[in-house]
Parts: C-alpha cells; sequence; structure tokens
C-alpha cells in the first residue's frame, strides 16, 4: 500500500483502565491492517529525533482515554492537528462499559477493546 494512504494512530499513554483500551486498541488495529501505524505518544511528547517528521508525516487519529485529552492537546502542542479526536470514555460510556484495570484486561476490559475496534475501523473506512 502506497505511504501516503497511512493513517496514523496515536493512542493514550495514561494510566486509566480507558488509557489502557486506547493503547490496545490501537495496537491490535495495527496489527490487524495494513493501512495504519502507531505513533508513540511518550516519544512525541519528549520531541524524540523521527518524531517530529513522523507526526506530519500521515493523518492522525488521536485516542484519548479520558476527559483531558491529551492525545490530541500534544499533538497540537507539537504543530498537529488530529483529523479525528476519538475519546474513549465518553465512547465507552455512551454504551454504559466500563473497563476495571489499569494493567491487565479482565472480560470488561476486552469487551471494550473489541468495541472500541470496531468504533476506528469504521472511522478509518469513511476516511
Amino acid at each position: 500500500m502506497n505511504t501516503k494512504n497511512k493513517i496514523a494512530l496515536a493512542a493514550c499513554s495514561g494510566m486509566s483502565p480507558y488509557g489502557l483500551v486506547s493503547r490496545i486498541t490501537s495496537a491490535d488495529i495495527v496489527a490487524e491492517t495494513d493501512n495504519t501505524i502507531s505513533i508513540c505518544m511518550g516519544a512525541t511528547s519528549a520531541d524524540r529525533e523521527g518524531f517530529k517528521n513522523l507526526i506530519k508525516k500521515y493523518p492522525i487519529i488521536a485516542i484519548s482515554g479520558c476527559d483531558g485529552d491529551c492525545t490530541r492537546k500534544i499533538l497540537e502542542q507539537k504543530g498537529v492537528k488530529p483529523i479525528k479526536n476519538i475519546n474513549v470514555m465518553d465512547e465507552l460510556n455512551e454504551k454504559n462499559l466500563k473497563p476495571t484495570d489499569v494493567s491487565r484486561l479482565d472480560d470488561n476490559g476486552e469487551i471494550c477493546i473489541e468495541y472500541m475496534k470496531d468504533k476506528i475501523k469504521k472511522e478509518i473506512k469513511k476516511l
């Protein structure tokens, strides 16, 4: 696939159950599709060499864990406006889904991830 057709996913790296769902959802989508890549928000925040250009190379979907929208804010501070911001907490709350652990997936977490993967994949197809 031509690299210009790729979409980058920038997932929350926060220590909340929603952050965990964000990260795993992003990693799973990248593993399951050939038109997505992931952006490391830690390296982006730290201005690590290579990431300054990478975040400007592809359109980015920001996957924020909570209402802090840190992923979107960090990208915008770096001069990049995401093409879409998806707030995992809001999306899951609308469906009465709730992850329960910051570092381990239980059955609730897996249900949340499957829901978010479906939601984000549908958003990617719209682009």
